[in-house]
């Protein structure tokens, strides 16, 4: 008997080791003008704290869409190792489960993220991976593909095949920049079968070969998610950091929303948590301004913590936001 799933998110599964560097000192300075982090080599450097969580860009929504009251599921893989224990225990905690997630000899991937100022730096092992995803016995309302490291084409073309066969599924996307550079083939085949569509302002350019100059940086936005949509997504959702997010919704009207103010600790998993919460708003029927508004309170919430998850919303407390 087929599972069904309000969305079934594929791509990693990792785990982020976060230190927390309190202040420059004569062992760490900041270039403000060059964007340069420098230590001391061979020095001990004090950290002022250290974070053990799990993360990775499908695991992040998936977890994003559970707390916020939706059945989602992973398809991913990890290793054998100790750190893949503590990436189905913490899937467990939250409730998804662990049916499509393959584990398979060898290391699990594994981020060192250096936290200071607000920002992070991350160091990021490519651990080896075969991804033989299989979505057997399984439908969903969405299914949510998003970034993958080494031999991604064959879960790409798993996803391509899935959606083509199970004509009331909607294909929610977000192409890695691996997938950006090595294919813009397969990358168009999937914005052609695309639903939804979520990049920042970055990858929409590397989606486009024929970028125009535009001194108005919105038209210039516009005009990069409405070629965006030519190419088959009925609706483009594009982040642009603290200039806030643009929707264009598949009756070619164009939305907005700022940022909220509020305390930065750290900035990793803003985007995913912005994905989940306009995802989740969005199979709840919401409108394209309430889904927005979902994503930006999502995503204020996770950059206030340290780690992509830790911030993330339920749906109680998404409620009580919106009501105020």
């Amino acid at each position: 008997m087929n599972r069904h799933y309000n969305v079934i998110t594929v791509g990693e599964s990792t785990i982020d080791a976060f230190m927390t560097l309190a202040h420059a000192n004569t062992s760490i300075q900041l270039d403000e003008k060059n964007k340069l982090l420098s230590f001391r080599h061979g020095e001990k450097i004090d950290v002022d704290r250290y974070d053990f969580t799990i993360g990775g860009n499908a695991t992040n929504v998936a977890v994003g869409l559970t707390r916020l009251g939706l059945k989602a599921t992973l398809c991913s893989e990890t290793g054998d190792d100790e750190f893949s224990i503590k990436i189905r225990n913490c899937l467990a905690s939250e409730r998804i489960e662990r049916l499509l997630v393959n584990q398979t000899h060898g290391a699990s991937n594994f981020s060192v993220i250096i936290n200071f100022k607000g920002d992070r730096t991350i160091f990021v092992q490519d651990a080896q991976r075969e991804h033989d995803f299989k979505l057997e016995d399984v439908t969903a309302d969405f299914i949510y593909l998003t970034s993958l490291g080494r031999d991604w084409v064959h879960p790409y073309e798993m996803v391509l095949d899935f959606v083509t066969k199970n004509k009331a599924t909607k294909l929610a996307f977000n192409p890695g920049s691996r997938q950006l550079h090595e294919g813009k083939e397969i990358v168009r085949k999937i914005l052609k079968k695309s639903h939804m569509v979520f990049v920042n302002k970055e990858e929409a350019e590397m989606i486009l070969t024929d970028k125009e100059t535009e001194n108005d940086e919105r038209k210039y936005v516009e005009g990069l998610m409405a070629k965006i949509q030519k190419l088959g997504p009925r609706i483009v959702v594009l982040t642009n950091g603290k200039k806030g997010s643009h929707v264009l919704d598949d009756t070619g009207k164009f939305y907005w929303h700022g940022i909220n103010e509020g305390r930065v600790v750290e900035r990793t998993g803003a985007g995913d948590a912005y994905t989940s919460g306009f995802l989740a708003a969005s199979l709840y029927g919401m409108s394209v301004p309430k889904a927005m508004k979902w994503g930006v309170h999502n995503a204020t919430s996770v950059v206030g913590q340290i780690g992509a998850q830790a911030g993330l919303l339920r749906k109680e407390e998404m409620e009580s936001l919106m009501g105020k």
